[in-house]
């Protein structure tokens, strides 16, 4: 009994120093979790883990340490523990959950943690996104198998991403080692603070081994995702706070990023400035130029952004100044990350988002940019471009269709990894509209007409002026598609046609022919061939004004308004059938029929001559003893309205 007491004794005295020990053991990781040292929190938190202690806050810490450092395998993990305690979990949990499972192929599970956090957090644009797009997989098949990717050939066992083209070299961040003595390591990853390198292009189309690039700019920190300008004189970079040997902080003592730009000068990056809008209190990244480098565009979580990292945009003056940034708005940004931005001069923007319905982590996206400025819905570029892990940093030559993307997915050499690639198919099947605009009566070629395009909610796309042949042009519109083209003329009639582009890649002709609203008349014209006016036509053997003769002439009498010093002269004629005399007498009744009509509704009568003409003017062959259809001979039961006078 003694030695049971013992035993017992000793064991709660074991059970009290680890559980002291587990407690100091946990204190010592939130202390390094708080301070973003998430490789070393990690591996303390997994420590106590697997002595079997349990904590819904430590499951939280070790699963939210993965998922910031993208290792979403271990992190779905540690949230499956934390669901499995079943505690009550705030909506981003769900959400986080749902993409890690992406990252193990749970789909399925993945989706019910969406149904969920849809339900928890009802405004939050991921779960109403999600919830449009119950087939966001089906959308992703469609658009895969478009790509051939491969290793880059410049990757090491550290991080490396983010491609720049700067003439014909290939610019690229990486945290690798290349002889530093004092190289820092990022506690965050446990990976060195990066530096930008560059690569050669070789005649075998590979790429050369790498060198560090502007080493003067380089510092101690990180130096990220550079772009440059046509001529290769300025660069814009990401960097941390940190500028003339001083490290900035925010309010937490955290050492935040910000957008910097250099100018190349006797071969030397100087100059190295900050942009106005960066601040110590929140990050500024990873800067894009668009073609025509009046604009850049960034990813930041400056005041005003809906997300953990919204896409912003901002205008650079003439003169070197920046206006205010303006953000991307709901179409693209979510409560999610929005990061990476790349836009093309085929008005595309292309972009990494854990926001979008997508394969896992960051999925790269591709939305196509309006005339205003505004943006079409985002779609998924499909796998292999996209995986299960991150994917990001998209860079294509649109000439090549070549071109390098980011990604940490399995079977990589490092932390991440540069994957070159080439698009066998574009994401958007589109065909070219065009056509020449004319006179519809003389065929006349018409130049500067204005032509717009609209899709089928009449929302307005583009504008194009015909050119001196008369010819416009729609560079893209997208396969399948109904828009409407107006054309407009000063004294023209404005005309709009509906056109349903073809579903294969091609070109679309949409000839267009205007009428002239005001149309030159001589004595002589007929009139209602001037004025592209239905024949007036007759029943057999009638001479009543029908109801669509009627309406012909309301557009006669119109025209008589128009020119109140015209006099015409009404010509009626019949068909071959019946007697000579009897025809004749028929069509001076129709003659005479057609000027009561006029003067009843406020012709005046000396402006009216007629006569009837029976079957003197046959339009056709359609003589006495010729077999004809009765369509042949109504074409010769017709009134003609002959300008006598203007």
């Amino acid at each position: 009994m003694k030695n049971k007491a013992i035993i017992y004794i000793t064991f709660l005295s074991v059970l009290a120093l680890n559980s002291y020990a587990q407690s100091r053991g946990v204190k010592k990781a939130d202390k390094q979790y708080d301070k973003f040292a998430y490789i070393d929190a990690t591996k303390t938190y997994e420590r106590i883990a697997n002595k079997g202690y349990k904590s819904a806050d430590m499951f939280q810490k070790i699963a939210n340490a993965y998922y910031f450092n993208a290792e979403l395998d271990k992190a779905a993990k540690w949230y499956g523990e934390l669901f499995a305690m079943n505690t009550e979990l705030q909506p981003e949990y769900y959400y986080r959950y749902a993409q890690c499972l992406k990252a193990v192929g749970d789909y399925k599970k993945s989706d019910e943690m969406m149904t969920q956090f849809n339900k928890s957090a009802t405004e939050d644009l991921r779960g109403k996104i999600f919830k449009d797009k119950q087939n966001y997989m089906d959308e992703i098949k469609a658009n895969s198998g478009r790509y051939n990717i491969e290793d880059a050939g410049i990757n090491s066992q550290y991080s490396d991403y983010g491609s720049a083209f700067s003439g014909t070299k290939l610019i690229f961040t990486s945290s690798r080692d290349t002889g530093s003595f004092a190289q820092k390591k990022h506690k965050w990853t446990n990976q060195y603070f990066t530096n930008m390198y560059s690569s050669d292009p070789t005649p075998e189309g590979t790429l050369a081994a790498p060198e560090k690039f502007a080493k003067n700019i380089n510092s101690k920190f990180h130096e990220a995702t550079p772009v440059f300008t046509k001529d290769g004189n300025s660069m814009y970079f990401t960097r941390n706070n940190f500028n003339n040997g001083t490290k900035g902080k925010d309010a937490n003592k955290v050492t935040l990023l910000k957008i910097y730009k250099a100018t190349l000068i006797d071969g030397r990056w100087q100059n190295t400035t900050e942009l106005p809008f960066n601040s110590d209190s929140y990050s500024v990244a990873h800067p894009m130029l668009s073609p025509d480098e009046k604009t850049l565009f960034f990813a930041s979580d400056m005041p005003g952004t809906k997300g953990q990292s919204d896409l912003w945009k901002v205008s650079i003056n003439g003169d070197g100044s920046f206006g205010t940034p303006v953000n991307l708005g709901a179409n693209i940004n979510t409560e999610g990350r929005e990061t990476f931005p790349l836009v093309t001069d085929e008005n595309e923007l292309y972009f990494a988002t854990d926001g979008h319905p997508g394969l896992g982590g960051l999925d790269i996206f591709m939305a196509r940019m309006n005339p205003d400025g505004s943006f079409q819905d985002p779609m998924n570029i499909g796998a292999p471009a996209n995986s299960p892990k991150d994917d990001f940093a998209y860079l294509i030559d649109t000439k090549t269709r070549k071109g390098f993307l980011s990604s940490n997915r399995d079977g990589g050499q490092g932390y991440d990894d540069i994957y070159k690639f080439l698009e066998t198919r574009k994401l958007i099947c589109e065909q070219e509209l065009s056509g020449i605009v004319t006179d519809l009566e003389t065929g006349e070629i018409l130049p500067n007409t204005k032509v717009t395009l609209f899709d089928e909610k009449f929302n307005k796309l583009e504008e194009v002026t015909s050119d001196d042949k008369g010819f416009y042009k729609f560079k893209s519109v997208e396969c399948g598609k109904t828009y409407y083209v107006r054309a407009e003329k000063e004294k023209y009639d404005t005309k709009e046609q509906k056109i349903t582009i073809a579903k294969t890649t091609g070109k679309t002709d949409l000839p267009i022919q205007l009428e002239k609203t005001v149309k030159p008349v001589t004595v002589g014209d007929d009139l209602a061939k001037a004025f592209g006016i239905k024949i007036i036509y007759f029943d057999l053997d009638k001479w009543n004004i029908r109801p669509d003769a009627a309406l012909e002439l309301e557009k006669i009498l119109d025209v008589m308004k128009q020119y109140p010093t015209m006099k015409i002269d009404v010509r009626s004629h019949t068909d071959s059938r019946q007697t000579f005399k009897y025809n004749e007498k028929l069509s001076d009744r129709r003659a005479k029929s057609t000027m009561a009509w006029l003067v009843k509704n406020g012709v005046e009568e000396n402006r009216l001559t007629g006569k009837g003409y029976g079957e003197t003017q046959l339009v056709n062959k359609c003589a006495d003893g010729v077999k004809c259809s009765e369509e042949e001979h109504q074409a010769n039961r017709r009134s003609e309205f002959i300008i006598m006078a203007l």
